[in-house]
């Protein structure tokens, strides 16, 4: 091994690094011929920088960020990068392809093969940093699963140790089934505890061990197991009875992590059936079961272990697949929520919808929470329940049959690591989450959080390439999703990796073919204080002297008095005096008070729109802007009485505004008749002798002619309908209310009657200021089809001053004889048209205009009405049976 290592490497720029055909370190830096590179991605209006591998079929499987130095480490598929943290390529290891049989064990690099070889992609399966002894864990899928390690500055080769059956760890080569931690300890060798898919090669694996992870990388001990007696290891493997009994039987390895003195994995497994009857068929048709296992790190017989199953249920549907999890610390808000203490751990997971289709699993999802406190103590009730002698093992997997739980007299402490009894114990009965969020449509695969200001913040990776922020409050109130970016361009799915910056400033998030650098936060896309504050962002807030959304500590002097707002009940809040302004008063004075603002000192200054800007006086919180002058007032649009135009205050102390209110500047003239006038929304008065509407009553002539209020508006009254037969002279009473008295000079009353297009003007006689009337006048209109005709009409004075007519009052002009050529249908016409048919002229008309010598009139107010001289118009022969016709008539309107 050591003879191939030292016969190639490649130098450059004065260091030294291995190369060769299982491992060169190749030192990639701007302009360099290596294809993996970052670059800059615009999704819309944000830009993220990203790094894509050299070649898009070696995806990428996971990343870690070193919690001193920043840089990025990224196992992909025959590849290990090291980045900075910006993502520019600083180290590229090669891990393969190489030449490889997965039925070759030991493998080829131990002894020859004789089975078939190929070239074979190297899946980066485990990627951990050993921070006591600065360097990297990386495990692959070549050569049943090897590990390296490697020197974290340069990715030099350290010891890729092969020779012992302990080295290999599994030859799946599928991403995302093996997990691992590291338990350093101080001063001596630390370890390393491995769970992983076997894919049903249970005598070559282990599903879970613990192993050595001596300081010296060329240690004969580096990975062996911590105990490994004919009797008792630090090991499991899945009994091959197991496999026999569920053909597809795994244990896949989605998370592991270290809290207090115990280690914890979470795994899904299919469930076992409890007889002995084989569950065959294919995956899809078994049911899984997401488990939480814990051992202690000091536990080398795995006298500890215990596995419970875990899940989460909201509105009665149970989320039981697990998708990815993450440990963090609660923050004073969730912890609160939980009754827990902000330094304890909490473990925020994902699961899909069921217990089916692991491996496509559906996409209703959820987002969960469970505190270690918990756990530990649902743990704790298992052990003790157990020991009490109640119930059995319940791990048929692993034991074949029910055990009987043995009852002894131990105490179980918070910290027992179990004993030769009552052990490896399982159990059934569901270790429950809180449900934060749920999800129908777009599976979440990958969580990750951190605390900011209190608040614990989930940052959750769906299978569309998407990245949800979520405010996590905790029960009763779950998850606030604030905001969701597509971050993933082609749509593909987040990877469970996910890291943040040292600074925190940023996420990375990982899909097979990218990394992209995201920030934490998106504050400048608010414009407002009140869009930022009612964001749910709890990065957000308000930089009140520099107008913008932001993070607190990229606002100045944000510790000063009401210089930066944190709540929404914090922004500025600003009332100007007045708050409209007639468009014929220049430089009006306005009073703006403001509240919740910082010293204004350094002075103000006053924007009207893009009209002008001006000098404010600032005393205290109140502050005099000089409203435009003549030649700078707005134009008012037409059709409109106002035109509103931003007040802005402007600090002179960072130039930006501070807050901005609305003034109203409106024109009364543009009214023509008193009620709009005076329901206009501004100051307007009406002065009804020069049929004006301004906004200073003091220019009417008289002051009893000023009008403020709509009922003492000048307007006609509805009474009965006004009926006039056409071309009859007839005299029209109005019912009116403060109809004015003409004055000196004033002409009198008209009404104006507008039929079918043409003005008639007809003279009108005021009697009082509650009545006028419309002089005897006659009106026409053409053609015979139209039997009634409203038509408007407005009463005038003065020539051109009108009288309001708020019920839109109409004259309705008729004739008789319209459309009602026959008797029947003459008698037909309503009542109040008086109508009636004169017998001997045959036609319908009104009775003064019948001859009195005629022998009869006929209307509906006569008795014994009856028509003369009917016609039958059609026939019609119903029935089929000759000689039996009914003879159907229509007769004519006179029957």
């Amino acid at each position: 091994m050591e003879g191939w290592r030292s016969r190639r490497v490649t130098q450059y720029s004065g260091r030294t690094f291995p190369a060769g055909p299982r491992g060169g370190a190749v030192l990639a830096m701007l302009g360099c011929w290596v294809l993996a590179v970052a670059a800059t991605v615009c999704q819309g209006q944000t830009t993220f920088t990203s790094f894509h591998p050299e070649r898009r079929e070696w995806a990428f499987n996971h990343l870690t960020v070193h919690q001193t130095t920043g840089a990025l480490y990224i196992g992909a598929v025959n590849r290990v990068y090291k980045l900075s943290g910006n993502l520019t390529l600083m180290v590229s290891h090669d891990t393969g392809p190489e030449d490889d049989n997965k039925a070759c064990y030991p493998p080829l690099i131990v002894q020859p093969c004789s089975e078939p070889l190929t070239s074979t992609n190297n899946v980066n399966k485990l990627l951990l940093i050993d921070y006591s002894q600065n360097r990297l864990l990386a495990c692959g899928s070549l050569y049943q699963g090897v590990c390296k390690l490697l020197r974290l500055d340069d990715l030099f080769i350290l010891v890729e140790p092969s020779h012992k059956k302990e080295h290999y760890l599994s030859s799946v080569n599928q991403t995302g089934t093996m997990y691992g931690v590291i338990v350093p300890s101080h001063g001596q060798d630390g370890t390393l505890f491995i769970g992983t898919a076997v894919d049903g090669k249970q005598d070559y694996f282990p599903t879970i061990s613990s192993r050595k992870l001596p300081r010296d990388p060329e240690s004969s001990a580096m990975l062996d197991y911590e105990l490994h007696t004919d009797f008792v290891s630090s090991l499991i493997k899945i009994p091959s009875d197991t496999l026999a009994l569920v053909y597809h039987f795994d244990i896949y390895y989605v998370y592991g992590f270290a809290s207090g003195s115990f280690v914890y994995f979470l795994t899904v497994q299919p469930e076992t059936p409890e007889n002995s009857m084989s569950s065959g068929g294919s995956s899809n048709d078994l049911f899984y079961t997401s488990r939480i296992v814990r051992l202690c790190k000091d536990d080398h017989k795995f006298h500890s272990y215990v596995s419970l199953p875990v899940g989460c249920v909201r509105n009665g549907v149970e989320y039981r697949l697990l998708q990815a999890a993450y440990l963090a610390k609660p923050g004073r808000v969730l912890a609160a929520s939980l009754n827990i203490s902000a330094t304890d751990d909490v473990l925020f997971t994902v699961f899909s919808k069921g217990q089916k289709q692991y491996h496509q699993p559906p996409d209703d999802s959820a987002l969960c929470v469970f505190t270690i406190k918990d756990i530990n103590a649902r743990i704790k009730e298992r052990l003790q329940s157990c020991y009490q002698g109640e119930g059995n093992l319940e791990l048929n997997w692993l034991l074949g049959k029910d055990v009987q739980c043995t009852k002894a007299p131990v105490p179980i402490d918070d910290s027992f690591c179990g004993l030769d009894i009552n052990q490896p114990l399982g159990g059934s009965q569901l270790v429950t989450g809180h449900t934060l969020y749920t999800e129908t449509r777009d599976r979440m695969t990958s969580v990750t959080s951190y605390v900011y200001n209190g608040y614990c913040v989930a940052f959750v990776g769906t299978k569309s390439g998407r990245l949800k922020k979520i405010r996590v409050d905790g029960p009763p109130h779950g998850g606030v999703q604030y905001e969701t970016m597509l971050v993933i361009k082609d749509g593909s799915p987040i990877l469970r990796d996910m890291a943040f910056s040292l600074d925190h400033n940023y996420l990375y998030v990982m899909s097979e073919r990218q990394v992209m650098q995201i920030p934490i936060e998106s504050c400048d896309q608010y414009g407002t204080c009140g869009e930022c504050l009612s964001s749910g962002d709890p990065h957000c807030g308000w930089c009140v002297l520099h107008n913008m959304c932001s993070q607190k500590d990229h606002c100045e002097r944000a510790d000063e008095p009401y210089r930066f707002a944190a709540v929404l009940s914090q922004c500025v809040k600003a009332t100007v005096y007045p708050d409209s302004i007639a468009v014929s008063e220049p430089s009006v004075p306005l009073l703006v008070k403001v509240s919740d603002v910082p010293d204004l000192s350094a002075g103000i200054t006053c924007s009207f729109g893009n009209l002008t800007e001006v000098e404010g006086q600032v005393s205290g919180n109140q502050i005099l802007c000089v409203s435009p002058t003549a030649k700078d007032v707005p134009l008012i649009p037409t059709d409109q009485d106002w035109s509103g135009v931003e007040l802005r205050l402007n600090s002179k102390e960072t130039g930006q505004m501070v807050i901005s209110t609305e003034v109203k500047f409106y024109n009364c003239s543009v009214h023509q008749l008193c009620l709009s006038c005076v329901n206009s929304a501004f100051r307007c008065h009406w002065c009804k002798y020069r049929n004006l509407c301004t906004h200073d009553p003091s220019s009417c002539s008289f002051q009893e002619g000023r009008v403020n209020a709509s009922e003492d508006c000048p307007q006609l009254v509805r009474s009965e309908e006004i009926l006039i037969p056409a071309g009859e002279v007839k005299p029209i009473t109005l019912k009116a209310r403060n109809l004015p008295q003409p004055q000196s000079g004033q002409r009198g009353y008209e009404c104006v009657l507008h039929i079918q297009g043409v003005s008639h003007r007809v003279t009108a006689l005021r009697f009082n200021s509650s009545s006028v009337q419309c002089q005897n006048s006659s009106y026409l209109y053409e053609g015979m089809k139209i039997s009634e005709l409203p038509v408007d009409f407005s009463v005038v004075w003065n020539g051109n001053f009108i009288i309001d007519n708020p019920d839109n009052i109409q004259v309705h002009l008729y004739k008789c004889a319209a459309q009602r050529d026959s008797c029947g249908m003459c008698l037909k016409a309503q009542r109040k048209f008086q109508c009636g048919w004169c017998s001997g002229e045959g036609r319908c008309t009104l009775r003064h205009h019948c001859p009195p010598l005629n022998p009869r009139w006929l209307d509906l107010s006569s008795k014994n009405v009856k028509c003369t001289n009917p016609r039958i118009t059609e026939l019609h022969c119903k029935g089929e049976v000759p000689d039996t016709y009914t003879l159907e008539a229509c007769l004519s309107d006179s029957l």
